[in-house]
Protein backbone atom coordinates (compact mmCIF):
# COMPACT_ATOMS: atom_id res chain seq x y z
CA UNK A 1 0.00 0.00 0.00
CA UNK A 2 3.46 2.16 0.19
CA UNK A 3 2.14 3.39 -3.50
CA UNK A 4 -1.30 4.69 -2.67
CA UNK A 5 0.01 6.68 0.40
CA UNK A 6 2.45 8.39 -1.79
CA UNK A 7 -0.24 8.92 -4.51
CA UNK A 8 -2.79 10.61 -1.65
CA UNK A 9 0.14 12.57 -0.05
CA UNK A 10 1.37 13.83 -3.48
CA UNK A 11 0.51 17.79 -4.08
CA UNK A 12 -3.12 18.43 -4.95
CA UNK A 13 -4.38 14.79 -5.28
CA UNK A 14 -5.71 13.73 -2.12
CA UNK A 15 -7.79 16.57 -1.51
CA UNK A 16 -8.54 15.81 -5.80
CA UNK A 17 -9.84 12.50 -4.31
CA UNK A 18 -11.79 13.15 -1.99
CA UNK A 19 -13.38 16.10 -3.70
CA UNK A 20 -14.18 13.65 -6.75
CA UNK A 21 -15.48 11.20 -5.12
CA UNK A 22 -18.27 13.32 -3.45
CA UNK A 23 -18.53 15.00 -6.67
CA UNK A 24 -19.18 11.36 -8.70
CA UNK A 25 -21.37 10.20 -5.62
CA UNK A 26 -24.40 10.35 -7.76
CA UNK A 27 -23.56 8.32 -10.12
CA UNK A 28 -24.34 5.88 -7.16
CA UNK A 29 -27.66 7.50 -5.99
CA UNK A 30 -29.26 8.89 -9.00
CA UNK A 31 -31.05 6.03 -10.66
CA UNK A 32 -32.09 4.21 -8.48
CA UNK A 33 -33.14 7.00 -5.91
CA UNK A 34 -35.28 8.04 -8.98
CA UNK A 35 -36.96 4.75 -9.52
CA UNK A 36 -38.09 4.62 -5.77
CA UNK A 37 -38.98 7.90 -5.78
CA UNK A 38 -41.34 7.90 -9.03
CA UNK A 39 -42.47 4.44 -8.50
CA UNK A 40 -43.46 5.64 -4.80
CA UNK A 41 -45.20 9.09 -6.30
CA UNK A 42 -46.61 8.06 -9.36
CA UNK A 43 -47.18 4.03 -9.00
CA UNK A 44 -46.01 3.25 -12.31
CA UNK A 45 -42.29 1.37 -12.87
CA UNK A 46 -42.63 2.37 -16.75
CA UNK A 47 -42.11 6.25 -15.70
CA UNK A 48 -39.79 5.66 -13.24
CA UNK A 49 -37.74 3.48 -15.46
CA UNK A 50 -38.42 5.53 -18.51
CA UNK A 51 -36.46 8.71 -16.28
CA UNK A 52 -33.81 6.81 -15.11
CA UNK A 53 -32.56 5.85 -18.57
CA UNK A 54 -33.03 9.23 -19.65
CA UNK A 55 -30.66 10.18 -17.09
CA UNK A 56 -28.23 7.44 -18.01
CA UNK A 57 -28.79 8.31 -21.90
CA UNK A 58 -28.15 12.04 -21.05
CA UNK A 59 -25.37 11.58 -19.53
CA UNK A 60 -23.92 9.45 -21.83
CA UNK A 61 -24.59 11.54 -24.28
CA UNK A 62 -23.62 14.63 -23.55
CA UNK A 63 -20.20 13.79 -20.99
CA UNK A 64 -17.88 13.63 -24.58
CA UNK A 65 -19.09 17.15 -25.33
CA UNK A 66 -19.48 19.08 -21.76
CA UNK A 67 -15.64 17.35 -21.80
CA UNK A 68 -15.34 19.37 -25.15
CA UNK A 69 -15.97 22.44 -23.78
CA UNK A 70 -14.00 22.31 -21.08
CA UNK A 71 -10.89 21.43 -22.83
CA UNK A 72 -11.45 24.66 -24.32
CA UNK A 73 -12.78 26.72 -22.10
CA UNK A 74 -11.20 25.22 -18.93
CA UNK A 75 -12.31 24.66 -15.73
CA UNK A 76 -15.21 27.11 -14.90
CA UNK A 77 -17.39 25.23 -16.80
CA UNK A 78 -17.60 22.10 -14.22
CA UNK A 79 -19.40 24.23 -11.23
CA UNK A 80 -22.12 25.84 -14.28
CA UNK A 81 -22.76 22.04 -15.02
CA UNK A 82 -23.13 21.12 -11.25
CA UNK A 83 -25.68 24.07 -10.89
CA UNK A 84 -28.15 22.53 -13.73
CA UNK A 85 -27.46 18.95 -12.72
CA UNK A 86 -28.75 19.79 -9.16
CA UNK A 87 -31.45 22.12 -10.39
CA UNK A 88 -32.31 18.92 -12.65
CA UNK A 89 -32.20 16.60 -9.50
CA UNK A 90 -34.37 19.17 -7.58
CA UNK A 91 -37.35 19.55 -10.31
CA UNK A 92 -37.78 16.04 -10.72
CA UNK A 93 -38.52 15.70 -6.51
CA UNK A 94 -40.60 18.81 -7.40
CA UNK A 95 -42.58 17.64 -9.92
CA UNK A 96 -43.01 14.26 -8.69
CA UNK A 97 -46.79 13.16 -7.62
CA UNK A 98 -49.74 11.05 -7.95
CA UNK A 99 -50.83 13.09 -11.09
CA UNK A 100 -47.55 13.80 -12.74
CA UNK A 101 -46.70 13.61 -16.44
CA UNK A 102 -44.29 11.38 -17.79
CA UNK A 103 -42.83 14.25 -20.15
CA UNK A 104 -41.61 16.85 -17.83
CA UNK A 105 -40.13 13.95 -15.73
CA UNK A 106 -38.68 12.55 -18.58
CA UNK A 107 -37.17 16.08 -19.94
CA UNK A 108 -35.61 16.94 -16.00
CA UNK A 109 -33.95 13.62 -15.98
CA UNK A 110 -32.57 14.21 -19.37
CA UNK A 111 -30.88 17.73 -18.25
CA UNK A 112 -29.85 16.35 -15.43
CA UNK A 113 -27.81 13.82 -16.79
CA UNK A 114 -26.77 15.83 -19.54
CA UNK A 115 -25.08 18.26 -17.10
CA UNK A 116 -23.37 16.17 -14.69
CA UNK A 117 -20.15 17.34 -14.26
CA UNK A 118 -17.35 14.76 -15.78
CA UNK A 119 -15.34 15.24 -12.90
CA UNK A 120 -13.59 11.96 -13.55
CA UNK A 121 -12.46 13.33 -16.61
CA UNK A 122 -11.24 16.23 -15.09
CA UNK A 123 -8.83 14.49 -12.51
CA UNK A 124 -7.86 11.89 -14.97
CA UNK A 125 -6.24 14.62 -17.02
CA UNK A 126 -4.16 15.62 -14.03
CA UNK A 127 -2.62 12.31 -12.99
CA UNK A 128 0.42 12.57 -15.67
CA UNK A 129 0.92 16.23 -15.18
CA UNK A 130 1.08 15.99 -11.14
CA UNK A 131 3.02 12.97 -11.28
CA UNK A 132 5.83 14.01 -14.28
CA UNK A 133 8.29 13.43 -11.82
CA UNK A 134 7.17 10.37 -10.48
CA UNK A 135 5.88 8.05 -13.60
CA UNK A 136 6.04 5.13 -11.66
CA UNK A 137 3.23 6.19 -9.23
CA UNK A 138 0.87 6.57 -12.67
CA UNK A 139 -0.29 3.04 -13.02
CA UNK A 140 -0.90 3.36 -8.95
CA UNK A 141 -3.60 6.75 -9.09
CA UNK A 142 -5.26 5.07 -12.17
CA UNK A 143 -6.05 1.52 -10.27
CA UNK A 144 -6.83 3.74 -7.07
CA UNK A 145 -9.19 5.75 -9.10
CA UNK A 146 -10.53 2.90 -10.77
CA UNK A 147 -11.40 1.29 -7.20
CA UNK A 148 -13.48 4.80 -6.01
CA UNK A 149 -14.83 4.26 -9.05
CA UNK A 150 -16.42 0.52 -7.86
CA UNK A 151 -16.49 2.33 -4.32
CA UNK A 152 -19.23 4.83 -5.31
CA UNK A 153 -21.25 1.94 -6.93
CA UNK A 154 -21.34 0.02 -3.42
CA UNK A 155 -21.59 3.28 -1.41
CA UNK A 156 -23.93 4.54 -3.28
CA UNK A 157 -26.88 2.15 -3.45
CA UNK A 158 -26.41 1.88 0.38
CA UNK A 159 -26.98 5.32 0.89
CA UNK A 160 -29.70 5.62 -0.86
CA UNK A 161 -31.22 2.65 1.05
CA UNK A 162 -30.89 4.04 4.20
CA UNK A 163 -32.15 7.14 3.17
CA UNK A 164 -35.26 6.11 1.73
CA UNK A 165 -35.67 3.39 5.03
CA UNK A 166 -35.58 6.26 7.43
CA UNK A 167 -36.60 9.76 5.27
CA UNK A 168 -37.80 9.35 2.41
CA UNK A 169 -37.11 8.90 -1.41
CA UNK A 170 -36.61 12.50 -2.64
CA UNK A 171 -34.07 12.43 0.33
CA UNK A 172 -31.58 10.54 -1.60
CA UNK A 173 -31.85 13.20 -4.57
CA UNK A 174 -31.69 16.34 -2.45
CA UNK A 175 -28.16 14.41 -1.17
CA UNK A 176 -27.04 13.37 -4.19
CA UNK A 177 -27.93 17.29 -5.61
CA UNK A 178 -25.97 18.52 -2.49
CA UNK A 179 -22.89 16.16 -3.35
CA UNK A 180 -22.78 17.46 -6.99
CA UNK A 181 -22.71 20.87 -5.78
CA UNK A 182 -20.31 20.85 -2.58
CA UNK A 183 -17.66 18.11 -4.45
CA UNK A 184 -17.33 19.62 -7.58
CA UNK A 185 -16.80 23.29 -6.06
CA UNK A 186 -14.56 21.57 -3.75
CA UNK A 187 -12.48 19.77 -6.76
CA UNK A 188 -12.04 23.46 -8.64
CA UNK A 189 -10.43 24.07 -5.68
CA UNK A 190 -8.41 21.22 -5.14
CA UNK A 191 -6.93 21.25 -8.59
CA UNK A 192 -3.71 22.95 -9.43
CA UNK A 193 -3.56 26.22 -10.81
CA UNK A 194 -3.40 26.47 -14.41
CA UNK A 195 0.16 26.83 -16.13
CA UNK A 196 -0.42 29.08 -19.23
CA UNK A 197 1.16 27.18 -22.02
CA UNK A 198 0.76 27.91 -26.13
CA UNK A 199 -1.02 24.32 -27.27
CA UNK A 200 -3.09 23.92 -30.07
CA UNK A 201 -6.58 22.28 -29.90
CA UNK A 202 -6.27 19.53 -32.33
CA UNK A 203 -8.62 16.48 -34.31
CA UNK A 204 -11.38 19.47 -35.68
CA UNK A 205 -14.62 18.50 -35.46
CA UNK A 206 -13.84 14.71 -34.19
CA UNK A 207 -12.40 16.36 -31.43
CA UNK A 208 -10.97 13.24 -29.05
CA UNK A 209 -12.42 10.92 -31.72
CA UNK A 210 -9.53 11.61 -34.13
CA UNK A 211 -6.74 9.95 -32.42
CA UNK A 212 -7.10 6.32 -33.50
CA UNK A 213 -6.22 5.17 -30.17
CA UNK A 214 -9.30 6.43 -28.55
CA UNK A 215 -11.59 5.31 -31.28
CA UNK A 216 -9.74 2.16 -30.66
CA UNK A 217 -10.97 1.81 -26.86
CA UNK A 218 -14.51 3.40 -27.61
CA UNK A 219 -14.85 0.47 -30.26
CA UNK A 220 -13.29 -2.05 -27.99
CA UNK A 221 -14.94 -1.18 -24.66
CA UNK A 222 -18.37 -1.19 -25.87
CA UNK A 223 -18.58 -5.32 -26.20
CA UNK A 224 -16.68 -5.17 -23.13
CA UNK A 225 -19.62 -3.17 -21.20
CA UNK A 226 -22.10 -5.63 -23.28
CA UNK A 227 -20.52 -8.16 -21.47
CA UNK A 228 -20.65 -6.39 -17.94
CA UNK A 229 -24.15 -5.47 -18.05
CA UNK A 230 -25.20 -8.89 -19.16
CA UNK A 231 -23.64 -10.70 -16.54
CA UNK A 232 -25.50 -7.77 -13.87
CA UNK A 233 -28.68 -9.40 -15.23
CA UNK A 234 -27.79 -13.05 -15.64
CA UNK A 235 -26.27 -13.16 -12.12
CA UNK A 236 -29.87 -12.39 -10.51
CA UNK A 237 -31.39 -14.93 -12.94
CA UNK A 238 -29.37 -18.04 -11.53
CA UNK A 239 -30.36 -16.65 -8.31
CA UNK A 240 -34.08 -16.54 -9.69
CA UNK A 241 -33.39 -20.50 -11.24
CA UNK A 242 -32.04 -21.53 -8.06
CA UNK A 243 -34.95 -20.36 -6.00
CA UNK A 244 -32.90 -17.93 -4.11
CA UNK A 245 -33.65 -14.84 -5.34
CA UNK A 246 -32.76 -12.61 -2.43
CA UNK A 247 -29.19 -14.08 -2.85
CA UNK A 248 -28.48 -11.38 -6.27
CA UNK A 249 -27.46 -8.81 -4.37
CA UNK A 250 -25.11 -10.60 -2.23
CA UNK A 251 -23.71 -12.45 -5.82
CA UNK A 252 -23.20 -9.20 -7.25
CA UNK A 253 -21.71 -7.70 -3.86
CA UNK A 254 -19.17 -10.08 -4.01
CA UNK A 255 -18.33 -9.70 -8.24
CA UNK A 256 -18.02 -6.12 -6.92
CA UNK A 257 -15.96 -6.53 -4.05
CA UNK A 258 -13.37 -8.90 -5.97
CA UNK A 259 -13.57 -6.01 -8.79
CA UNK A 260 -12.20 -3.53 -6.56
CA UNK A 261 -9.71 -6.20 -4.50
CA UNK A 262 -8.41 -6.87 -7.85
CA UNK A 263 -7.75 -3.10 -8.90
CA UNK A 264 -5.96 -2.68 -5.63
CA UNK A 265 -3.47 -5.82 -6.29
CA UNK A 266 -2.88 -4.39 -9.94
CA UNK A 267 -2.21 -0.93 -8.98
CA UNK A 268 0.31 -2.20 -6.04
CA UNK A 269 2.71 -4.00 -8.62
CA UNK A 270 4.79 -3.28 -10.62
CA UNK A 271 4.38 -3.27 -14.15
CA UNK A 272 6.28 -5.46 -16.23
CA UNK A 273 5.46 -4.63 -20.03
CA UNK A 274 4.20 -1.55 -22.01
CA UNK A 275 0.86 -0.45 -20.91
CA UNK A 276 -0.48 -1.18 -24.11
CA UNK A 277 0.61 -5.11 -23.60
CA UNK A 278 -0.65 -4.93 -19.87
CA UNK A 279 -4.04 -3.83 -21.44
CA UNK A 280 -4.03 -6.43 -24.32
CA UNK A 281 -3.56 -9.29 -21.56
CA UNK A 282 -6.24 -8.18 -19.31
CA UNK A 283 -8.64 -7.90 -22.18
CA UNK A 284 -7.71 -11.29 -23.50
CA UNK A 285 -7.86 -13.54 -20.31
CA UNK A 286 -11.42 -10.87 -19.11
CA UNK A 287 -13.64 -13.43 -20.86
CA UNK A 288 -11.63 -16.19 -19.97
CA UNK A 289 -12.95 -15.35 -16.67
CA UNK A 290 -16.39 -14.91 -17.53
CA UNK A 291 -16.48 -18.78 -19.09
CA UNK A 292 -16.91 -20.81 -15.51
CA UNK A 293 -19.54 -18.65 -14.06
CA UNK A 294 -22.14 -21.33 -16.41
CA UNK A 295 -21.17 -23.76 -14.71
CA UNK A 296 -22.39 -22.91 -11.51
CA UNK A 297 -24.59 -25.37 -9.71
CA UNK A 298 -25.49 -23.81 -6.46
CA UNK A 299 -25.13 -20.54 -5.15
CA UNK A 300 -22.30 -21.01 -3.15
CA UNK A 301 -20.48 -21.88 -6.32
CA UNK A 302 -21.41 -18.91 -7.81
CA UNK A 303 -19.96 -16.92 -5.14
CA UNK A 304 -17.00 -18.70 -5.45
CA UNK A 305 -16.61 -18.41 -9.66
CA UNK A 306 -17.48 -14.62 -9.44
CA UNK A 307 -14.63 -13.77 -7.84
CA UNK A 308 -11.82 -14.47 -10.36
CA UNK A 309 -15.06 -13.36 -13.03
CA UNK A 310 -14.31 -9.51 -10.96
CA UNK A 311 -10.87 -9.45 -10.54
CA UNK A 312 -10.14 -8.28 -13.68
CA UNK A 313 -12.56 -5.25 -14.43
CA UNK A 314 -11.09 -2.86 -12.21
CA UNK A 315 -7.62 -3.38 -13.68
CA UNK A 316 -9.08 -3.52 -17.31
CA UNK A 317 -10.62 0.23 -16.51
CA UNK A 318 -7.27 1.14 -15.17
CA UNK A 319 -5.13 0.35 -18.36
CA UNK A 320 -8.07 1.49 -20.11
CA UNK A 321 -7.92 5.02 -18.53
CA UNK A 322 -4.37 5.34 -18.74
CA UNK A 323 -4.03 4.27 -21.91
CA UNK A 324 -6.61 7.05 -23.39
CA UNK A 325 -4.51 9.74 -21.98
CA UNK A 326 -1.38 8.75 -23.66
CA UNK A 327 -2.82 8.27 -27.13
CA UNK A 328 -5.39 11.58 -27.09
CA UNK A 329 -4.28 14.32 -29.18
CA UNK A 330 -2.95 17.41 -27.61
CA UNK A 331 -5.72 19.94 -26.54
CA UNK A 332 -8.41 16.70 -26.17
CA UNK A 333 -7.86 15.43 -23.15
CA UNK A 334 -10.63 15.61 -20.72
CA UNK A 335 -13.12 14.48 -23.72
CA UNK A 336 -10.54 11.76 -24.59
CA UNK A 337 -11.23 9.87 -21.15
CA UNK A 338 -15.05 9.87 -21.84
CA UNK A 339 -15.99 8.22 -24.90
CA UNK A 340 -14.43 4.97 -23.60
CA UNK A 341 -16.81 5.57 -20.77
CA UNK A 342 -19.74 6.36 -23.11
CA UNK A 343 -19.04 3.69 -25.06
CA UNK A 344 -18.97 1.16 -21.97
CA UNK A 345 -22.14 2.46 -20.61
CA UNK A 346 -23.94 2.00 -23.59
CA UNK A 347 -22.31 -1.24 -23.76
CA UNK A 348 -23.64 -2.03 -20.12
CA UNK A 349 -27.01 -0.62 -20.78
CA UNK A 350 -27.47 -2.93 -24.36
CA UNK A 351 -26.43 -5.74 -22.77
CA UNK A 352 -28.43 -5.69 -19.89
CA UNK A 353 -31.45 -5.42 -22.14
CA UNK A 354 -30.49 -8.54 -23.90
CA UNK A 355 -29.16 -10.69 -21.19
CA UNK A 356 -32.43 -10.05 -20.17
CA UNK A 357 -34.64 -11.34 -22.92
CA UNK A 358 -31.76 -14.63 -23.15
CA UNK A 359 -32.16 -15.39 -19.79
CA UNK A 360 -36.37 -15.37 -20.27
CA UNK A 361 -36.09 -17.05 -23.79
CA UNK A 362 -33.08 -19.45 -23.25
CA UNK A 363 -31.70 -20.04 -20.04
CA UNK A 364 -29.14 -17.63 -17.59
CA UNK A 365 -26.44 -20.06 -18.87
CA UNK A 366 -27.15 -18.70 -22.05
CA UNK A 367 -26.66 -15.02 -21.33
CA UNK A 368 -23.47 -15.88 -19.55
CA UNK A 369 -21.93 -17.48 -22.55
CA UNK A 370 -23.06 -14.45 -24.61
CA UNK A 371 -21.17 -12.25 -22.34
CA UNK A 372 -18.02 -13.86 -22.42
CA UNK A 373 -18.29 -13.95 -26.33
CA UNK A 374 -18.44 -10.67 -26.71
CA UNK A 375 -15.78 -9.56 -24.11
CA UNK A 376 -13.84 -12.27 -26.08
CA UNK A 377 -14.91 -9.86 -29.11
CA UNK A 378 -13.75 -6.40 -27.79
CA UNK A 379 -10.36 -8.59 -26.71
CA UNK A 380 -9.61 -9.21 -30.69
CA UNK A 381 -10.53 -5.79 -31.76
CA UNK A 382 -8.05 -4.31 -29.32
CA UNK A 383 -5.79 -6.97 -30.35
CA UNK A 384 -6.41 -6.45 -34.35
CA UNK A 385 -6.21 -2.49 -33.05
CA UNK A 386 -2.64 -2.91 -30.82
CA UNK A 387 -0.86 -0.47 -32.97
CA UNK A 388 -3.06 2.55 -32.44
CA UNK A 389 -2.84 2.07 -28.63
CA UNK A 390 0.86 2.99 -28.96
CA UNK A 391 1.72 6.28 -28.27
CA UNK A 392 3.31 8.43 -31.08
CA UNK A 393 7.14 9.30 -30.12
Amino acid sequence: MRRYLEVIRSPHLGAMFAASLLARLPIGINGLAIVLLLRAETGSFAVAGAAAGALALGTGIAAPFAARVIDAAGRRVLPMLAVVHAAGLGAIVALAGPDAHAAPLIACATIAGAAFPPASSVVRVQYPVLLRDRPHLLQSAFALDSVLTEGIFTIGPLITAALVATVAPAAALLVSAVAVLGGTFALVAALPPVVPRVQERTGGRLGALAAPGIRTLALTMFPVGFAFGALEVAIPAFADAEGRPELAGVLIAVWSVASLLGGLAYGAMPRRGSLARVHLQVALALPLSFLPLALAVSPATMALLVVPAGVLIAPMIATRNELAGKVALAGTETEAYTWPLTALVGGIAFGAATSGALSDATSWQVAVLVAAGAAALGALLATARRATLVPAT
